[in-house]
């Protein structure tokens, strides 16, 4: 590829959180990259701080470009996605939530990805999950990545905050759902849409660093989880086929478990159970009917980068 046909436009979704902001930003401006880069900064339900678009400047960056825009579609992280989208310059999207941080080589790895594995349109790479200062690195699989392979795992180590892909391909299918309720899980849709159409090129190594923390959007979100999961299974039909379905039927009785929604989350355990007899969420959601806290469960499993 020539530097025009690797430009990067980076969405990068932010509300109320300038310093993680950033962090963020400045991770992206010095990416080595041969072709131009731009950073969309799309505020959500918050003041726009246009003093951002000066950057590049201030750094003597002049091949990079930031571009200050709000919200003009739905509220929340999908509809500031696509708000960036819309006006993105670039034949190649990136995304980074405002509180994540590019590694060194992350571009340069994914396009070098993209040109062993002609035909993908999209490229991940390995993220460290950080919580509370350890990093655990996840890798992707590449042979996992396929629309069955997303149906029956969502595979965490496959991050919104280390997706590239051609702006082609989000022309084709479709932008971000907003219609996702609480916009919970609207990565995992666009994942699962991507991968009917195209393969997924991988840079096996952690070039992303993904922060998990109290202030994560969806940190204990229970009934925006619960609502997510289930909008997600009515839009796709295959997961009745597949043993996805009982994870996320599992993922939905912790959900309850932690609402004290006692009868129907035991109902959920079981029929993920049915499902599935060694699906792993059952005895969590049981734990939790039990008395045990979902919030304590929850951050043993963010110690090993895992999450419910």
């Amino acid at each position: 590829m020539n530097a025009a046909e690797n430009s990067v436009s980076v969405v990068m979704a932010t509300r109320d959180r300038p310093k993680l902001l950033r962090r963020a930003i400045d991770a992206a401006l010095i990416q080595e990259h041969p072709g131009l880069l731009e950073i969309v900064v799309v505020f959500d339900r918050s003041e726009p701080d246009w003093a951002l678009e000066s950057v590049p400047d201030e750094m003597g960056l002049k091949d990079r470009r930031i571009v200050v825009k709000t919200n003009v579609r739905s509220p929340g992280l999908a509809g500031a996605r696509n708000s960036g989208i819309a006006v993105a310059q670039h034949p190649w999207i990136a995304f980074c939530d405002d509180d994540d941080e590019w590694l060194p080589g992350k571009l340069v790895a994914q396009f070098a990805a993209i040109e062993a594995a002609p035909g993908a349109k999209v490229a991940t790479t390995g993220v460290f999950i950080h919580f509370e200062g350890r990093d655990t690195a996840r890798i992707p699989e590449a042979n996992k990545l396929t629309f069955e392979g997303f149906l029956n795992d969502r595979m965490t180590e496959v991050h919104p905050s280390a997706t590239l892909a051609a702006a082609s391909l989000i022309a084709e299918i479709g932008p971000v759902d907003e219609q996702i309720p609480g916009g919970y899980g609207e990565d995992y849709d666009w994942l699962l849409r991507a991968a009917r159409a195209t393969a997924f090129a991988v840079a096996p190594e952690p070039l992303v660093r993904v922060h998990w923390h109290g202030a994560s959007f969806f940190f204990e979100k229970w009934k925006t989880i619960d609502d997510g999961l289930e909008y997600i299974v009515n839009k796709f039909p295959e997961f009745q086929s597949q043993p996805g379905l009982a994870r996320i039927r599992g993922q939905q009785a912790i959900a309850r478990a932690a609402m004290k929604q006692r009868r129907l989350a035991l109902r959920t355990a079981f029929e993920a159970f049915r499902l599935k007899p060694f699906e792993k969420r059952v005895p969590v959601a049981l734990a939790i009917v039990a008395g045990v806290p979902a919030s304590l469960i929850l951050k043993s499993a963010h110690k090993f980068g895992k999450g419910l």
